[in-house]
């Protein structure tokens, strides 16, 4: 027999991770294994099964009509709500706003995180991987409402930019409470996102498939065209979905920039909740844009494919 270390102590941590593998086999034992997959993804179910049962009291709420009696809703159920969504002016426009400004954001988005993230994944100094991603983590640690504080403070008529332009001349422009301010805030706020999903899909691009398309004639703008943007489509779509489906639903940025001109549906579902209690309307406004929402994402599938947002190298 071996001889053993009388000096050898059993460590704690090796202690804490029998008991804790002996709990573990106490509460899931071995004949369970094969619902182990299950029992992972139930966390993700149980999120699932309570956003349904959400749908589906907003959907009770959406038929119902508000009585300006009372201001309870109805007893009985109606499409009154939907039809008047659906048949104001007002709603449509703000729709077509937000429609409009998911499309700009997401385009301008990814016209300015491509090139980037393509700098992060291919530099080689490390110093300056380095910098590039402080730069992009930086945003996360600071809240969404402060950030758009701060645009208030430098867009303003007093603020840093019209001091910088009044020096060349320029009087005081108005840079705030208008469309361009509310996209701009946006791009702002949608770039790391947009950055953090190419990353993946620039870097499973190998760097030799360029310099084969250098090597047989094709300039830097061929190789862009024909080689790197379609292998990083996954990551181009993937971007453009979370940019979209973020801009389309945001209420913040709108609010502050816009000044309250400039609202999207997010807002003009707050006000019916919070401002004229018409909680039915705002229900409706909630389920349609869940619906077009969910519309977009189901025709990027249907034109580029599910399987396209993998992220892995294609067999």
């Amino acid at each position: 027999m071996p001889e053993t270390n009388p000096d050898f102590r059993y460590p704690l941590r090796w202690r804490i991770m029998d008991m804790a593998e002996a709990i573990a086999d106490f509460l899931w034992p071995r004949r369970l294994s094969k619902y182990t997959g299950w029992l992972f993804i139930m966390p993700a179910l149980m999120l699932v099964g309570i956003l349904v049962l959400g749908l589906i009291q907003i959907a009770d709420a959406s038929l119902r009509t508000l009585d300006t009696a009372t201001y309870l809703p109805s007893d009985n159920w109606s499409l009154d709500n939907f039809q008047k969504a659906l048949g104001s002016s007002v709603y449509f426009k703000v729709a077509w706003r937000s429609l409009l400004g998911a499309a700009l954001t997401t385009a301008i988005t990814l016209c300015f995180a491509f090139p980037y993230a393509y700098a992060m994944v291919r530099t080689q100094s490390p110093k300056v991987r380095k910098a590039l991603l402080i730069a992009l983590f930086l945003p996360f640690f600071i809240g969404q409402v402060v950030r758009a504080y701060g645009w208030l403070i430098l867009l303003g008529n007093g603020g840093m930019v019209n001091d910088v332009l009044g020096l060349v001349g320029i009087g005081p422009v108005r840079l705030l409470f208008n469309y361009p301010a509310v996209i701009f805030g946006l791009v702002q706020y949608m770039l790391p996102f947009a950055v953090l999903m190419l990353a993946p899909a620039l870097t499973a691009i190998p760097t030799e498939t360029e310099i084969a398309a250098g090597s047989l004639g094709a300039n830097w703008l061929q190789t862009l065209w024909h080689v790197i943007l379609p292998m990083a489509k996954p990551g181009l779509v993937g971007a453009g979905l979370v940019v979209g489906t973020l801009s389309l639903t945001d209420f913040a940025v709108p609010a502050m920039l816009g000044g309250g001109s400039q609202d999207f549906v997010a807002n003009a579902i707050y006000d019916q909740f919070f401002r004229t209690a018409d909680q039915g309307l705002g229900a409706a406004l909630a389920l349609l844009l869940v619906a077009v929402g969910s519309l977009i994402v189901g025709l990027v599938f249907m034109v580029f494919g599910a399987g396209t947002l993998s992220m892995g190298a294609r067999k």
